[in-house]
């Protein structure tokens, strides 16, 4: 019996994965993406989506149905799976999951990351609601509010600074006495008069309604707590936390190059250290992290693993 290989498979259904798989079946290839959960991955959860282009705004959910739907038109298929290990030596891959075992000439990688979290009472809660990750993506709903940003390292720093763009005052609740971030950097943020710098300080809690209202913050080293509540004129306020990313690469461990955060190294083609094998989105090391440059990547990783297919079939 003649074994059922796919052209191309896809681990991950998130703006990069669907991305590809529209690309992947528009090319002729034999394409399938593989995903635990459901359609859109970090984007799923979004309520608001106001930078993607095309899109004035749009809600998270529905572009990415909107895009499987896409994919699907081209003859991709959505496997609902959990991919528990991969074999990637030689030259047809294997991916075992708890649906059985599936195999394939190229492989595209894109699993994401998970922002960390800060661990507070409330963050889970008022996700989308108040609390966010990514300043360049909700910075523009907090105009002329409150900002609090937690961590204290470049990216919060970074952050903090684009964010005094929309925000009246950025308030950076750091865990530790000092920045941890590039002095330059840190320099900035100190001289800027929209920011103030509280040290040695953590969130304990954020609470409200539909919304935010307020929050209890604690310094750690006298154990005075502060509570802050939002003024009836503003209404809400935002909380954007920025400790870190985790990429979803712990499959990948011994099996490909990964740097010393666990992020899948590529070239600009995402091909990773192994011959049909590419990643795309959140899970390699990238500056910026939106939707817009996950989709490029899911392009650009499609049309590589298009030519990887042609070449094996043409027997090179």
């Amino acid at each position: 019996m003649e074994r059922d290989i796919y052209d191309l498979l896809i681990i991950g259904g998130g703006c990069a994965g669907l991305t590809a798989g529209i690309y992947g079946g528009r090319a002729g290839l034999k394409t399938a993406i593989i995903e635990k959960q459901s359609a859109g991955g970090q984007a799923a959860i979004t309520d608001e989506i106001a930078n993607y282009p095309g899109f004035d705004k749009i809600n998270g959910a529905e572009l990415a149905e909107r895009m499987l739907a896409q994919a699907k038109g081209f003859g991709t298929q959505w496997l609902q799976a959990d991919v528990q290990s991969v074999e990637l030596d030689g030259r047809v891959k294997k991916l075992i999951t708890d649906s059985g075992t599936l195999e394939c000439h190229a492989l595209i990688i894109a699993t994401g990351a998970n922002p960390k979290k800060a661990g507070f009472s409330g963050e889970e809660e008022y996700r989308g609601r108040g609390v966010g990750y990514c300043a360049t993506c909700d910075g523009f709903f907090f105009k002329d509010k409150d900002i609090f940003v937690i961590g204290g390292g470049n990216s919060a720093a970074e952050e903090s600074l684009y964010l005094t763009r929309f925000g009246k005052s950025i308030k950076i609740l750091v865990r530790k006495n000092e920045l941890s971030c590039a002095k330059a950097i840190a320099d900035r943020v100190m001289a800027h008069p929209k920011i103030e710098v509280l040290f040695n300080t953590e969130l304990v809690r954020a609470f409200g309604e539909e919304t935010l209202k307020g929050l209890v913050y604690i310094n750690n080293k006298t154990g005075e707590e502060t509570e802050y509540r939002v003024s009836q004129e503003d209404k809400t306020f935002g909380i954007f936390v920025f400790v870190g990313y985790q990429p979803n690469s712990e499959l990948f461990r011994d099996k490909l190059s990964l740097d010393e955060r666990g992020y899948i190294i590529t070239n600009e083609l995402m091909e990773t250290s192994i011959a049909g094998v590419y990643a795309a989105g959140d899970v390699r090391p990238k500056p910026l992290r939106q939707l817009v440059t996950a989709s490029s990547d899911g392009a650009i990783a499609a049309a590589q693993a298009e030519k990887y297919v042609e070449g094996i079939k043409a027997g090179h």
